[in-house]
C-alpha cells in the first residue's frame, strides 16, 4: 500500500512541475508568472504583518 501511496505522489509532483514549466504561445511558465508577483505579494504581506502587530486588520 505504501507503493502505490509513492507512486502517486511522485506522479502528482512531476505533473505539477510539467504544468509549471510548460511555455506559452508567448514563450512564457506559470512559474515564470509566480516569479514576477512575488516581489508585490512580499509588500502585501509585509504591510499585512505591520498592521497585525500594530493591532489592526489587514487591509489587503
Amino acid at each position: 500500500m505504501g507503493f502505490i501511496k509513492n507512486a502517486i505522489v511522485g506522479i502528482a509532483i512531476y505533473e505539477a512541475i510539467k504544468y509549471l514549466t510548460k511555455k506559452d504561445a508567448l514563450g512564457n511558465s506559470k512559474f515564470d508568472e509566480i516569479k514576477e508577483q512575488a516581489p508585490q505579494w512580499l509588500e502585501k504581506a509585509k504591510a499585512a504583518t505591520a498592521d497585525i502587530k500594530a493591532g489592526h486588520l489587514p487591509q489587503v
